[in-house]
């Protein structure tokens, strides 16, 4: 009789029967609290601003504290997944989680709410821990799928935190707004406990490499910190070059201890893959560019309507973006299949046409809120579609053990993306405010979405260049 391995035991999909469907769904419902909590914060941006009395390029730090959180916690989180068992940490991440989101609701100034937003980012973490359970429980063609899905919904979620948001903060206050999709996660996190079979972990000897951990963590905090202090406050070259001195040497110091670990943090080999680094690359061109249009649209909303803007308030805000949220939701669902049966580059290649094409006629064509509406719509679809089918290709390339640190890396390069995409739109209105009245000029929001097409553009580019090298 043969002898099976722990290893081909851990390789080897455990399918779960007819209590797949409910617990996927459990998964997928919380993914959508999960969304609608983190996008709460997108029409309401404009009303924060106004409220607390910031500038535009401080505000993309409100939106942007949770992504910091986000890509330092989701490498960790998907390495004690694989360790541990996706169910184990994503509980544990979950109250995290609540914790943030009920301080937000409570945060009685800008500080508060900026923790609430700190602790919030582990959200981001729930990704790859819910990846790491699909491809458990589900064969390889039917994960793909399911990965999907749970992307959608967390779209989705941000389609619902959209909608609600105006309404919320307009008729009671931007407290609530955090306060319901809290309330919702706790209770969906109770769902999915109890729903969710239990994933067995990953027996090994060896242990956790923390100093990797440690170190991964600081060279993605000291990044995302610079990115968000160089964009708002303007630094001075001497300055900004420490920051990089700083970023640079905490990478190295992370490649060599993870190059003589027994047990690294992150396979370096998995990581020099063609399929990963070239995903890593595409993910980041793409969600730049997408992070400047999603910062850029609210604020032309709001701009007074006495000028080239619309007055729009919180509300209508939400309903000008919800179009696009929904387009979302529904790219990233469509994206799973669409790797599976066009491959990733080629859906990757069509978004970055439609991308590109929308936001140079966007640039000169912005007098009506349609405009902005079908822009939105575009290039959301765009961005989900590649980013997802990406994804999906990575988390099927991949060792089911690396599943979990794999699909973190992609999506800490998303939260990356769109971080650098949200405080480049921020930097670009703030150099073309208005002295007198401190209100980003017309010419501003022209070279932004300009820069966001430049930037689509770049993909076809990395495209063509990861192409050639894969063929060599």
């Amino acid at each position: 009789m043969k002898k099976t391995s722990v290893s081909e035991a851990v390789v080897s999909p455990v399918r779960i029967g007819r209590l797949s469907i409910g617990a996927i769904g459990a998964l997928g419902v919380l993914a959508l609290a999960l969304g609608t909590l983190q996008s709460v914060v997108e029409p309401a941006l404009p009303l924060l601003q106004r409220e607390l009395g910031v500038s535009p390029a401080e505000g993309a730090l409100i939106a942007n504290a949770l992504l910091v959180t986000g890509a330092v916690v989701t490498p960790v989180a998907g390495k004690l997944g694989d360790r541990y068992g996706g169910k184990r940490v994503l509980v544990r991440l979950m109250a995290v989680v609540s914790a943030g989101g009920l301080l937000a609701a409570l945060a009685p100034n800008l500080p508060v709410l900026l923790l609430g937003q700190v602790l919030q980012g582990a959200m981001v973490g729930a990704l790859p821990l819910s990846f790491i359970l699909v491809r458990k429980h589900l064969p390889t063609g039917e994960s793909q799928v399911a990965i999907g899905l749970v992307v959608a919904l967390f779209t989705a979620g941000g389609m619902v935190g959209t909608l609600m948001a105006g309404p919320i903060a307009e008729g009671l206050s931007w407290h609530g707004m955090f306060a319901l999709p809290t309330i919702a996660v706790i209770a969906t996190t109770s769902v999915v406990t109890w729903l969710m079979p239990h994933d067995p972990p990953i027996r090994s000897d060896d242990r956790i490499d923390w100093p990797g951990v440690v170190l991964l963590s600081g060279t993605l905090l000291a990044f995302m910190l610079g990115l968000v202090t160089v964009t708002s406050a303007g630094l001075p070259p001497r300055a900004v070059g420490a920051l990089a001195v700083v970023v640079a040497a905490l990478a190295t110091g992370w490649v060599v201890v993870e190059r003589r670990a027994a047990s690294p943090m992150v396979d370096l080999r998995m990581l020099a893959q063609p399929a990963m680094w070239n995903a890593c690359l595409l993910t980041l061109v793409i969600t730049t560019g997408f992070g400047m249009v999603a910062f850029l649209l609210p604020q032309l909303f709001a701009v007074p309507a006495d000028g080239y803007g619309f007055g729009a308030g919180t509300t209508d805000i939400g309903l000008f973006l919800l179009p696009g949220a929904i387009a979302g939701a529904v790219s990233d669902s469509v994206g799973g299949i669409a790797a599976r049966r066009f491959g990733p580059r080629a859906v990757v290649v069509v978004g970055a046409v439609v991308t590109a094409a929308t936001m140079i006629a966007l640039a000169s064509m912005h007098t009506a809120a349609w405009q902005l509406v079908l822009a939105k719509v575009l290039t959301a679809f765009a961005a989900g579609v590649g980013t997802t089918a990406l994804l999906a290709g990575t988390a099927t390339a991949v060792e089911t053990k690396d599943i979990g640190i794999a699909t973190s890396l992609l999506v800490v390069t998303r939260v990356i993306g769109v971080a650098l995409g949200v405080q480049a739109g921020g930097a670009i209105l703030a150099a073309g405010a208005a002295p007198m009245t401190g209100r980003p000029a017309e010419p501003a929001f022209v070279t932004g979405f300009a820069a966001a097409g430049l930037v689509a553009a770049l993909s076809l580019l990395v495209v063509r260049i990861t192409k050639k090298g894969a063929r060599a």
